[in-house]
């Protein structure tokens, strides 16, 4: 039977903005592809993509840069990015809240828009793999961010009702994702602050993964 006064009974991360410090770089090589292609994007656009799938993304930069044009885009910020990833870094407070988790023996899981290569080459840079128990990546649900469905899948996955699951995000599409799938959510703001909208929807807002890690104790 559920501890009560147990915060949570598994715990499910996003991945880019929340784990690593991802969504800096890919920012920035949107902004340098959008200067190599000369196109008028700024980076006020590049938060209109935050924590969304591609296929959603897709549909976004159709609109501002034409049909033709969104895959040549795609191609050259993604080789953008894969130069940046060497200096990736990961978020504070990572490492300490893995460890709690395994004194409390919680299980966790990765859910993220990114695909499953994205997640191993992050996770085998800084030495991460064996951490979680599950990973749920582009591909493994029927509909992205804002959807409940990644979390929702994160959450069978653990073998764990979703009610039980506290839910940690950046993005704004990842917090209105994770409480449609009925968790308790808590953001940890990266390059979005939150907003009225958000707050109501959150357990709580952290400044990093310390003090989620304070959260559990």
């Amino acid at each position: 039977m559920r501890d009560p006064a147990r915060l949570c009974d598994a715990v499910i991360f996003d991945m880019d903005g929340l784990i690593f410090d991802s969504e800096v770089l890919s920012r920035d090589a949107f902004l340098t592809t959008v200067r190599e292609l000369g196109h008028s994007l700024t980076a006020t656009h590049y938060l209109e993509l935050v924590g969304r799938p591609w296929a959603l993304n897709r549909a976004t930069l159709q609109r501002h840069l034409g049909p033709d044009r969104v895959e040549p885009f795609r191609v050259t910020w993604l080789h953008h990015f894969e130069g940046l990833r060497p200096r990736l870094a990961m978020k504070p407070g990572v490492r300490e809240l893995l460890d709690r988790l395994d004194a409390l023996r919680l299980p966790r899981a990765i859910c993220t828009s990114s695909g499953h290569a994205d997640v191993a080459e992050n996770l085998a840079l800084h030495g991460l793999h064996g951490r979680f128990h599950a990973v749920v990546a582009a591909g493994d649900y029927a509909h992205g961010k804002p959807a409940p469905d990644p979390f929702l899948r994160a959450a069978d996955m653990l073998g764990v009702a979703p009610a039980a699951c506290l839910a940690l995000e950046d993005s704004h599409n990842g917090v209105r994702a994770a409480a449609a799938a009925g968790m308790r959510t808590v953001m940890v703001p990266d390059l979005l602050p939150p907003t009225p909208e958000l707050r109501a929807l959150c357990h709580h807002i952290a400044a990093d993964l310390h003090e989620v890690r304070a959260l559990l104790d």
